[in-house]
């Protein structure tokens, strides 16, 4: 489709006053007005057909597979006009269904006899499926008086999946050694508390470690040699209700702890735990038991993956009675949630004190960036004092919440984002330490 620019219509505008200048002064000479606007439409004219035809332009769209939420993506076109002898530049933009960015014009520049591969980026804010309708193309004649536009359909759907590739990069400051707890005995503090074995004792290791009793019985130095305790069930427990919707850096709470909950899994499943996932709002939508093996990962990745988003209130009661029945074991239960104050808390706190009783809870939940900013604000009007003012008391209540959470023996996190996972694998490496499961 050819259409003219607004440099062409602005340049045939300027016509009409200088006709009316020459038809008020020189009636007569009212022609060369006349001749003035053929002569802009012979230069559009002229214009496109300089420009590169349509059916010379050989374009090709590459989508990938599936992104991964929050990682940038792109959409790859490959662009060439083999049978052109002059430069074309050319604009492009992805026309996109989804929980996306907006996608922005990317320009491609293309020499004769030569192609130009052009990203189209993607940037999926929400897990699900997105889709790709068709990519618009735009390029000028060589003066910028026509305008030709061609759409390209694509009609392509891509997966978002929960950041695996996220979970990777950071499970590998983890396992920089050849074992994490125990393929092969460390001899560093704090690696193991079940006993495994007795050495001789050589100069380098812990005094600490000396078995004094079966030293005098052996008349030699001997150490205990310690290993960490396996398989123990760990279930990743998911609210998926509206509280968890919430955006923090663009992506919802939920997700943050789906990405969390996955290198908590791939730290587990190394160390030869059983991890299984458990996902509710209103009612329970998702589980899986808990199973061993690293193979297992691809598993909860897809069940994760499927985790709806749902505006329902979050039903504690309901929620946590059925996850303590389907446990047959003592469990280390990973609840991610939020809450907003004392009261509507109250269930959530009874609820945890009861799966507490039996099970060791992690109450994991995403401290909200835009409270610190707002106390941490230097305030220039009212205004802001007053949501300083706000913000404190739900600080002042999250704390109360938490410290209600301590005291029934419930480990609780509250960090932020950026803290999020390390302190989640912190917290699980100490409970693991300390015999708690």
């Amino acid at each position: 489709m050819m259409r003219p620019t607004r440099r062409a219509v602005l340049a045939f505008a300027a016509g009409v006053p200088l006709a009316l200048l020459i038809a008020s002064i020189a009636p007569t000479a009212w022609v060369f007005a006349v001749d003035y606007g053929v002569l802009v439409l012979a230069a559009v004219a002229a214009d496109a057909l300089l420009a590169c035809p349509a059916r010379r332009l050989n374009v090709s769209i590459d989508t990938p597979d599936s992104l991964f939420i929050g990682v940038p993506g792109a959409i790859t076109a490959t662009v060439d006009a083999p049978d052109y002898s002059r430069r074309a530049h050319l604009e492009l933009l992805a026309e996109q269904s989804g929980e996306l960015d907006p996608p922005a014009i990317v320009a491609a520049d293309i020499a004769p006899g030569q192609r130009d591969v052009v990203k189209l980026a993607l940037v999926a804010r929400r897990r699900g499926r997105i889709g790709i309708e068709r990519v618009w193309l735009r390029w000028y004649g060589p003066l910028s008086l026509a305008q030709f536009v061609r759409r390209i359909p694509v009609g392509r759907g891509i997966d978002v999946l929960p950041n695996i590739r996220g979970v990777q990069s950071a499970a590998l400051q983890f396992f920089a050694r050849e074992a994490i707890y125990g393929t092969r005995v460390q001899q560093e503090r704090g690696e193991g508390t079940e006993f495994d074995a007795l050495k001789d004792y050589v100069p380098g290791l812990d005094t600490r470690s000396i078995d004094w009793k079966h030293s005098a019985r052996h008349r030699a130095l001997v150490c205990k040699e310690f290993r960490i305790e396996r398989n123990h069930p760990i279930v990743l427990a998911f609210d998926t209700g509206h509280l968890m919707l919430e955006p923090i850096d663009g992506i919802p709470r939920l997700d943050h702890a789906i990405s969390a909950g996955l290198l908590l899994a791939w730290i587990a499943l190394r160390g030869g735990d059983l991890v299984g996932t458990y996902g509710f709002d209103a009612a329970v939508r998702h589980y899986v038991a808990p199973m061993r093996g690293m193979a297992v990962l691809g598993h909860l990745q897809r069940a994760t993956a499927e985790l709806a988003y749902h505006h329902e209130e979050t039903n504690f009661t309901l929620g946590l009675a059925e996850l303590a029945v389907r446990l047959r074991r003592r469990a280390l239960v990973v609840l991610f949630t939020d809450f907003v104050d004392t009261i509507e808390a109250e269930l959530l706190v009874e609820s945890v004190r009861r799966v507490a009783q039996r099970h060791v809870v992690i109450f994991a939940s995403l401290r909200d960036p835009y409270l610190e900013q707002t106390l941490d604000r230097e305030p220039e009007r009212f205004q802001h004092v007053a949501e300083a003012v706000i913000a404190a008391d739900f600080q002042r209540d999250r704390r109360a919440v938490f410290e209600r959470l301590d005291r029934l023996g419930v480990h609780c996190l509250d960090v932020p984002r950026e803290k999020f996972s390390v302190g989640l694998i912190n917290r699980y490496l100490m409970i693991k330490q300390r015999e708690l499961i």
